[in-house]
């Protein structure tokens, strides 16, 4: 299934699903112009620069939307929950637009709006009121509440408080224009088809005999075809109800197994497990339990291995193949359950590069943009060091050994991969050989490095002592070339280049250099920073230069090309806060980590639990509220997993389910009171964690037989 259209600013690039190449829309997400085929990273030969990413599109905003999403299908709603067909409104599936209008009208009249709520993550309820006609006074005698679900079936129901029965029309008109989303987003999706009668509702059929139907239970009493209404006589007692329901039924032609855009379902099974939170603030817990439900809405199968599954990168704009991001909220998400981590390993582990050449062993990935001031970077090298790191540290969480056997050849790959690219500069370059290098690809490298060592010696395999000679290497490399000394204690530099360039500017990248991973016996991995360094990094990522009060900037507030909205210039990317919190908790940096953790609960308040993949970094101000940004995805798998990984941060759960331990490191300041974590999932089994309010945790439920370490 891959039905992005156009990338948001920082997407990567390719033509986008619908649009001729070659029209100046933007890129599809997903895809790439020069992926790795061939010896370059990105297509391009050494020395050559790599394009930059043509200009986006400006995409339609749906940050005031409702999103209703489970994936194949979702529906993009606007409040008052009418569907007119405006901008993106409209119900999908596959990436194709089968209802673009839903507007109800009773006596005439449309309801009054009062509000519009997300019930569940692929659910929306909307109520609004009307006046009965012939009554004289302010007050309305009819509620009408609208449910309606992500695949657009929707239950209408029109209530009456009237003291005299009531006979009133009722009609729903309906539209749909079988759109491709990439032509929506662009603002072209051309005109309605002209529906024709077909059971108890209508039905609409493109030239390129694609069909949808909508289909009512009861029956109107009157079908229009040629105006695409259904009506009818509502009768209601005084107190009675009057209900209808619609089904929207895709009647399109059934694509063969591994098409763009094939929907096999929704997946089955307990992916992730249904992971509760509860304490002296309530909001961690709201804001657990919608995470876990958008992340389980945004999982999708891969089309031609649908026993796999892996998250769309987010809603509406990036529900494309796997991705890296996909791996990075597989990881985080780890204390939910290994089997995520699993089916993404393999669905990214198809692609790797195979063959005798220097790149043999790395997943291909599109470019990205990296903000304004460096080339893009390439996802693909992203993926290809996280493989490892992922896999190791689904290891310590209770992997089965059958699936560590399935992808242990994959991760040897890729570690193979890295310690060819590492080579005589002792950097890894990003996206090509030419570079440049960056701190952040640095520290993935690191990472996958010991994790991988570790794994290698675990598993009996040869390889571990060469890849802590790679990381030791790359320690020392990395200090000779990217620490920069200044009289405030100095700073790590965001990217290097081979002919000494130095590009200084700091941002959210920077909690990077602080996860270092997981090792066995409850400990993390040593990282590329020494311990004054570790320090510094941490009171960097506390200024209020980087954090702006509702999470961390991606580039800090007095850096050059600061743009609040800029996706890799000043935005606040969730997941890149989560990691600070994380990091920082691990190192022992509590308040910093405390004051980012309440700064994104603060911003998730506003979001009503639902967190976008970004927002702006604006600086918080009193009685102030985060400002969304208008392109990003929300839902989005990175946003959700971050969410569920920085309030784990509180307890700092520490598995090694092969040493039959699990140790845990909470916030000794317990910044948000006591609080409980029940529905976690170590060594396969239930586990429930308590930190109290003086920050001592215990472990309440875990698998028989584990030590248990605080």
């Amino acid at each position: 299934m891959a039905f992005s259209p156009v990338p948001a600013p920082g997407r990567p690039t390719g033509p986008p699903i619908g649009l001729s190449p070659g029209r100046p829309s933007g890129r599809q997400p997903g895809t790439s112009t020069g992926t790795a085929t061939g010896t370059g990273s990105t297509g391009t030969g050494p020395g050559i620069a790599p394009p930059r990413p043509a200009r986006p599109a400006e995409l339609p905003s749906v940050h005031g939307a409702l999103l209703c999403v489970a994936l194949p299908a979702f529906a993009v709603c606007a409040e008052h929950g009418q569907l007119t067909g405006e901008g993106p409104e409209g119900v999908y599936v596959a990436g194709r637009r089968l209802l673009a209008r839903c507007v109800l009208r009773v006596a005439g009249r449309e309801p009054v709006a009062l509000q519009g709520r997300m019930a569940t993550a692929d659910r929306a309820v909307f109520l609004g009121v009307l006046r009965v006609p012939g009554d004289m006074g302010p007050d309305p005698g009819l509620t009408v509440e609208r449910t309606r679900s992500a695949d657009g079936s929707e239950r209408i129901t029109l209530r009456s408080a009237v003291a005299r029965p009531l006979r009133i029309p009722v009609e729903v008109a309906l539209g749909s224009d079988l759109a491709d989303l990439g032509t929506v987003a662009a603002g072209r999706p051309g005109p309605e088809l002209t529906a024709s009668v077909h059971g108890t509702g209508l039905r609409w059929t493109a030239d390129d005999g694609r069909s949808v139907a909508v289909a009512a239970d009861p029956p109107p009493m009157d079908a229009l075809a040629a105006a695409g209404v259904l009506r009818w006589e509502a009768e209601l007692a005084p107190g009675g109800t009057f209900t209808v329901r619609l089904r929207v039924r895709d009647g399109s032609p059934a694509r063969p197994t591994g098409s763009s855009g094939a929907a096999a379902g929704r997946p089955g099974g307990h992916v992730l497990a249904e992971a509760l939170a509860e304490g002296d603030d309530p909001r961690p817990g709201e804001l657990l339990r919608a995470s876990v439900e958008d992340l389980r809405a945004l999982l999708q199968r891969d089309p031609a291995h649908p026993a796999d599954v892996h998250l769309a990168a987010g809603v509406p704009w990036r529900c494309g193949p796997v991705t890296a991001e996909a791996l990075w909220a597989a990881r985080m998400v780890l204390p939910l359950g290994t089997r995520l981590a699993v089916t993404t390993l393999r669905a990214l582990g198809r692609s790797q590069l195979s063959g005798g050449g220097t790149e043999s062993g790395r997943i291909p990935g599109p470019l990205r943009d990296a903000g304004p001031h460096l080339p893009p970077r390439c996802t693909g090298i992203e993926a290809t060091l996280a493989f490892p790191v992922v896999l190791a540290e689904a290891r310590r969480w209770g992997l089965p050994a059958a699936d560590l056997e399935e992808l242990l050849p994959a991760a040897e790959r890729c570690l193979d991969w890295l310690r060819r690219r590492v080579g005589a500069s002792g950097l890894v370059p990003d996206p090509g050989p030419a570079g440049p290098w960056r701190a952040e690809t640095q520290a993935h490298a690191h990472r996958a490095a010991l994790l991988g060592a570790d794994l290698l010696d675990a598993c009996g395999r040869p390889g571990g002592d060469p890849l802590r000679d790679t990381a030791g290497t790359l320690r020392e490399r990395f200090r000779q070339e990217f620490w920069l000394d200044d009289r405030a204690g100095g700073r790590p530099a965001v990217a290097r280049g081979p002919d000494g360039r130095i590009w200084p500017q700091l941002g959210g990248w920077a909690a990077h250099l602080l996860d270092t991973g997981l090792l066995g016996g409850g400990r993390v991995a040593q990282g590329l920073l020494d311990r004054t360094e570790t320090e510094q990094v941490a009171r960097l990522l506390g200024n209020p230069a980087l954090d702006s009060g509702w999470g961390l900037r991606s580039l800090g507030a007095k850096e050059p090309g600061h743009n609040p909205f800029g996706h890799r210039a000043g935005a606040v990317r969730v997941h890149e806060t989560a990691v600070a919190v994380a990091g920082l908790a691990a190192v022992g940096h509590e308040k910093e980590a405390a004051a980012l953790l309440r700064g994104l609960l603060d911003a998730s308040e506003a979001f009503t639990y639902r967190l976008p993949e970004m927002y702006s970094g604006e600086h918080r101000t009193a009685g102030g509220r985060p400002v969304p940004h208008p392109a990003a995805c929300r839902p989005a798998a990175v946003a959700a997993s971050g969410a569920v990984h920085a309030l784990l941060a509180l307890a700092g759960i520490r598995p090694d389910a092969p040493g039959r331990s699990v140790s845990t490191y909470p916030l000794r300041s317990a910044p948000l009171g006591a609080i409980r974590f029940s529905g976690l999932v170590v060594a396969g089994e239930p586990f429930a964690v308590r930190v109290g309010r003086l920050g001592l945790g215990m472990v309440e439920e875990a698998a028989e037989g584990l030590q248990l370490g605080v």
